[in-house]
């Protein structure tokens, strides 16, 4: 009967056995990737050990491995372009600090511009942290271009993920760590083509339990500096999730109290401290109370983002437009119609545990078992409560994204490499078989990146469009599914600024077309929705000096007309 499955399964992609036929092709591309791998260790084994013992260097190489791939995927997949509007908003976020504020002053005509995720009043701006838009702000500051931020912070994740690596495993695992953070959570990685976030994160949690491991050893006040400056980033960014760095952290020095440590600790309460003051500023700046996050405040008056499982879900306190009303009644069904119970909680979490896959390259799960030996060691069990404790403690909001929980990505990474360490040294009377066993799932789990990297990298259109349906984990900007480049390519190419009035169907859904900059009235185009025609006439008495056009981003491809070809005197 499985033989018969089995050949069945070469035929549509839902069968019996959960596998198709790209499954048995990539398995044997990887065994085979692998094979060259293994017989070309010998000579990469002396480099990466002479590599491993300079830290510099490594981090260096390291920080431009992911840039390097991502930039050679360019001729085939361009600079990734903002598609959902946590990246608008985000964006926005950025915008803002590039003019020097923290929120911008609301505009007169701020019901043209309602959209997701910002906040019209008291303020314009954005409803998310700081600490994403700040790195969008120094891309966009270096280069033109926002996303010179994400590869920057791709690339640091990376190197600070060795960093860390280095005080809790051996250099040549250490670097074998870096190496999979750059290919896992670079080129072809959500992290990596999206605006979201994520590296960010994941580069506070490498600063938080490097520098927490050596500061036990040294006691070193630069250690405590680093330490508190993760602090500082992760509440810059994930303030919810940073509430759970600090109670690890916490934990982390009370178990084994040191005198001398805790004396060092204060350093820390520096950066700790100024992102503190940052964040009650930017409070003051975009809501007018220096203790109401803008994100609660937008919660407040449009409903979204939802509330905790154990809160009611919110009532909107403004008037919401049609898409913002679909986007309330979607969030409130996630969340259920109550609070939650002990067994939604727990089912919850059930759920939840598959994507957890996203930290890991499917061969490392078969190390992770070789792991649990060192949760005798006192660090080790402190790591794995801490990963619980976020699992945990992020399950009290009805969604789950991966960059919720992106603090944690390198502890992930050590288990998995702690697993392969102890694998290595695994004896079968007397022959040291685990060596193999432990650089086969290594050279498994690079195969599989070289394999759909490749794939993105010289397959033909055909070939990627029938294989990457089977892709896992990955995702890559391609193309212009909804038409927004071409809209704005066709805009910029004519003189003059414009004003698009947006005009949905009364079957659109999510894909917000109303997204402006930090200064509206100075951007080339501004886009409107549409309030009618007398209402449109208002926002087109104030822009005396723009071409007006009718958007319809509904058609297929979306339609771009003249509201009349003169401009309004």
């Amino acid at each position: 009967m499985f033989i018969f499955d089995l050949f069945r399964s070469f035929l549509p992609l839902h069968n019996p056995i959960g596998f198709a036929a790209a499954d048995f092709i990539e398995a044997a591309f990887l065994l085979l990737i692998a094979a060259l791998l293994l017989a070309a260790r010998s000579r990469a084994g002396r480099v990466a050990c002479a590599l491993a013992e300079r830290p510099g260097w490594c981090m260096l190489v390291l920080g431009l491995l992911p840039i390097v791939l991502r930039l050679l995927l360019l001729p085939r997949f361009s600079i990734p372009s903002p598609n959902v509007s946590d990246d608008f908003s985000y964006l926005l976020g950025a915008d803002t600090l590039l003019h020097l504020r923290l929120a911008n002053p609301p505009h007169p005509f701020h019901s043209f511009f309602e959209t997701f995720f910002v906040l019209q009043q008291p303020s314009y701006s954005s409803i998310f942290p700081l600490g994403q838009a700040f790195f969008l702000a120094l891309g966009q500051a270096l280069t033109g271009n926002a996303w010179t931020g994400v590869a920057l912070t791709s690339g640091a994740f990376a190197a600070l993920c060795y960093w860390m690596l280095r005080a809790w495993t051996a250099p040549r695992w250490a670097l074998a760590g870096g190496m999979l953070a750059a290919i896992e959570f670079g080129p072809v990685n959500q992290w990596m083509n999206s605006f979201w976030g994520g590296a960010v994160s994941a580069c506070a949690g490498c600063l938080v339990f490097g520098a927490l491991a050596r500061l036990r050893d040294s006691g070193r006040p630069r250690d405590a500096w680093l330490l508190g400056a993760g602090l500082a980033l992760e509440m810059l960014t994930r303030p919810f999730e940073a509430v759970f760095l600090g109670l690890s952290v916490g934990a982390f020095l009370l178990a084994r109290p040191n005198r001398r440590v805790f004396r060092t600790v204060l350093f820390a309460l520096v950066p700790v401290c100024s992102a503190l003051a940052l964040t009650l500023l930017h409070n003051h700046a975009a809501t007018g109370s220096w203790t109401t996050l803008p994100y609660v405040l937008s919660r407040y008056q449009y409903g979204v983002p939802t509330t905790f499982t154990t809160q009611p879900v919110p009532t909107p306190h403004r008037p919401l437009t049609a898409e913002q009303q679909l986007d309330y009644e979607v969030q409130s069904a996630v969340h259920g119609p109550g609070t939650d119970t002990l067994p939604a909680y727990f089912a919850r979490w059930a759920g939840r545990i598959r994507f957890y896959r996203f930290f890991l390259l499917a061969p490392l799960y078969l190390a992770l078992p070789f792991a649990l030996p060192s949760l005798r060691h006192f660090r080790f069990a402190w790591a794995a409560a801490t990963v619980m404790l976020f699992s945990l403690g992020t399950n009290f909001y009805p969604y789950f994204y991966s960059h919720y929980v992106a603090a944690i990505a390198c502890l992930l990474i050590l288990f998995a490499l702690t697993g392969l360490d102890r694998l290595s040294r695994l004896t079968v009377r007397g022959q040291p078989v685990g060596q193999q066993a432990a650089a086969l799932l290594l050279a498994l789990a690079v195969a599989h990146f070289i394999f759909w990297y490749g794939l993105h990298l010289v397959a033909s259109e055909r070939v990627l469009n029938a294989m990457t349906q089977y892709e896992t984990w990955d995702a890559i900007n391609s193309g212009d599914p909804e038409g927004r480049l071409a809209i704005r390519r066709q805009l910029l190419k004519l003189s003059g600024n414009h004003l698009v009035f947006v005009h949905y169907s009364p079957r659109h859904d999510f894909q917000e077309w109303v997204h402006n900059g930090a200064d509206i009235d100075r951007s080339r185009i501004v886009w409107a929705r549409d309030l009618g025609t007398v209402e449109n006439a208002k926002l087109i008495a104030y822009y005396g000096n723009r071409t007006v056009w009718l958007l319809e981003p509904d058609l297929h491809p979306p339609r771009l007309t003249a509201a009349g070809s003169q401009r309004n005197p």
